[in-house]
This record gives C-alpha cells, structure tokens and sequence, in this order.
C-alpha cells in the first residue's frame, strides 16, 4: 500500500486487519462501475469478536463506540483488498449504515456508529464525509454487539 491516504494510516498509527472470509452465501465487496458496496463488518479481530452483547446492557455506549471503529477498520480492509491495496482510489465515502445490538429502550445508536464514521473523517479527511444510518437490532451475527456497511465511489 502506498500512497497519501498509506502515510495518513502510518500517520495515525493504525495497521489494517486481514480481510475477513465471508460466513455465508455471499461476498465482501461488490463493485458496479465506481461505486463499491462493502458487505457489513462485524468486530473481527484475529479470528476473534472484540465486542459481543448488547450496547447499553453488556457493553458500553464507550465500548461500542469502539467496537464500530473495529468494524470501519475491517471496512478499509475490504476496500483495500478492491482496490489493488490502494486506497488513494477511494474518492469518497459515500454511506455508511450501522447496526447496534441492543434492547428496545437503547436510543443512543448515532453515539456508538461515530466510532465508524469518525475513523473514515481521519483516515479520507473531506472524503470521509458520508450519508449514514444508526439502527437498533434485537440481535447480530455471533452475539456482536456491532455491525457497520459502507459504499464508496472509487476514482
């Protein structure tokens, strides 16, 4: 990986995951033209979930917060891996959607999925800007507590 948005990661200290196998019938990534889906991400970590419960009973509002940064981290390693490891072909982010685990009377949702937009605001700087949702779910893939997708325009 080189480029600006390499030195921006070295920058900040942050080191990409390996990209995730899917667990199911479908795939990471799709590209149609110059937009990339990215498939939801949960808080994979080594082969491990870093967060698992329900935000607001389990987990932190603090920790899910963190949990959705793992999740957006897992998100640049899947666009990394559709871009040749160039991610300086991203021109911008353009959504983001975020489920959180949690009970019927959990309503801080936008608090917990800025663990992922704010990675992608300083990692892509102005590109980083994006649509979003932040939704409850009573439950998520292995327990986790977070699960974030995203969509970019590629350059």
């Amino acid at each position: 990986m080189a480029g600006i948005i390499a030195a921006r990661l070295t920058e900040l200290g942050i080191e990409l995951p390996k990209v995730a196998a899917p667990a199911g019938a479908y795939v990471p990534y799709t590209l149609s033209g110059k937009i990339l889906f990215v498939s939801g991400q949960i808080p994979m970590r080594d082969g491990s979930l870093t967060h698992k419960g329900k935000v607001g009973t389990d987990v932190s509002v603090e920790e899910g917060h963190a949990c959705a940064r793992v999740c957006a981290l897992n998100i640049l390693a899947q666009v990394a891996a559709a871009c040749g490891g160039d991610l300086d072909k991203v021109a911008r982010c353009l959504k983001l959607g975020g489920f959180v685990n949690c009970g019927p009377d959990f309503n801080d949702h936008p608090k917990v999925i800025n663990g992922a937009s704010e990675l992608m605001l300083e990692v892509f700087g102005e590109a980083g800007k994006h649509a979003r949702f932040a939704v409850g779910a009573p439950s998520l893939p292995l327990g986790c507590s977070v699960e974030v997708e995203a969509v970019f325009e590629l350059k």
